[in-house]
């Protein structure tokens, strides 16, 4: 089938590799404008824009969707499927009528759980077991489309929002290029969502700030769930510290919450509302990521010393 894609992230990288690489042909490529990063604030192109280019296909990156320019151009294409992957806006109608088969998306989740921005790092947060992904045929709604195909995936207990994200978007991408297969033999019917519906907003930096008074599990979900982004933090004797990579332990009781506990070869432990949470490697500002040993040296040699908060 022709297909034109949208996609912008890492997570959609698969999948447009996966569809370059089927029978079925990539037209054009619509991926977001080019972003500043960096302390030198220069443009950088997203992942799909890279590739695309790479390969050769045509890529546009339009600041509005709803320009009739770019709705003459897709319709021009005369697409069988658009499909969106992590394009991070929402379609307007005058580009979800074109296509004759709708427009495709691929969901990190299993839908209508995790609807929105971020369902992997939620359903990380919220110290889930299992997740995986959906193809839905959209509509004008944020993910509350019908039903294509959707496939499980367990929720590792080391897993973080870049481990899980990138075996999710894997996986994906084979069930997105089976969702097209089956469309075009005319073998696939969408069914309407039904299930308890849960909403997955955006992340911010602010959502990385921890609250010592939640229990050491909740933590650790929250460190893996915001790595690599935005990732929890908090403030060590006013110095402001990303924690990288933590667990949750017992080790004698809760302890005082926002204090350190003690220490032993793996972690320092820090008190919370339940548990101990072991902090093993952090993130300075301005530093890279270094163990909690290469951290306290020179700045905490003793127990006892008190996180602030806020």
């Amino acid at each position: 089938m022709k297909t034109i894609f949208m996609g912008t992230p890492e997570f959609a990288l698969p999948t447009l590799i996966a569809l370059v690489e089927s029978t079925h042909t990539v037209e054009l490529v619509i991926t977001q404008p080019d972003k500043k990063k960096g302390r030198g604030r220069s443009l950088s192109p997203p992942p799909v824009k890279v590739y695309a280019q790479s390969m050769g296909l045509k890529v546009i990156a339009p600041d509005k969707l709803n320009d009739p320019y770019l709705v003459n151009l897709i319709a021009e294409y005369a697409p069988d499927v658009i499909v969106v992957v992590a394009y991070g806006r929402i379609l307007p109608s005058l580009i979800l009528e074109i296509p004759k088969n709708g427009c495709v998306n691929l969901h990190g989740s299993l839908l209508p759980q995790y609807r929105g921005a971020a369902p992997i790092q939620w359903a990380i947060i919220d110290g889930k077991s299992e997740t995986g992904v959906t193809t839905i045929k959209m509509d004008k709604g944020i993910d509350t489309g019908a039903i294509f195909l959707s496939q499980s995936e367990i929720i590792h207990k080391d897993d973080t929002y870049e481990s899980l994200g990138a075996r999710l978007s894997i996986i994906g991408a084979g069930l997105l290029i089976k969702t097209l297969d089956l469309l075009q033999a005319d073998n696939i019917t969408p069914i309407e969502q039904t299930g308890n519906q849960t909403y997955a907003r955006i992340l911010t930096k602010q959502d990385g700030l921890i609250d010592w008074s939640k229990t050491a599990d909740e933590l650790s979900y929250l460190v893996r769930g915001l790595y690599p982004w935005p990732c929890a933090y908090t403030f060590i004797n006013g110095e402001r510290v990303k924690i990288i990579k933590a667990e949750s332990v017992e080790y004698g009781g809760s302890g005082e919450a926002g204090k350190i506990i003690n220490e032993d070869d793996k972690g320092f432990f820090i008190g919370t509302a339940s548990g101990l949470l072991s902090i093993i490697e952090l993130q300075p500002a301005g530093k890279s990521p270094m163990s909690y040993k290469a951290f306290l040296k020179g700045r905490l040699n003793k127990t006892g010393d008190h996180l602030y908060v806020g």
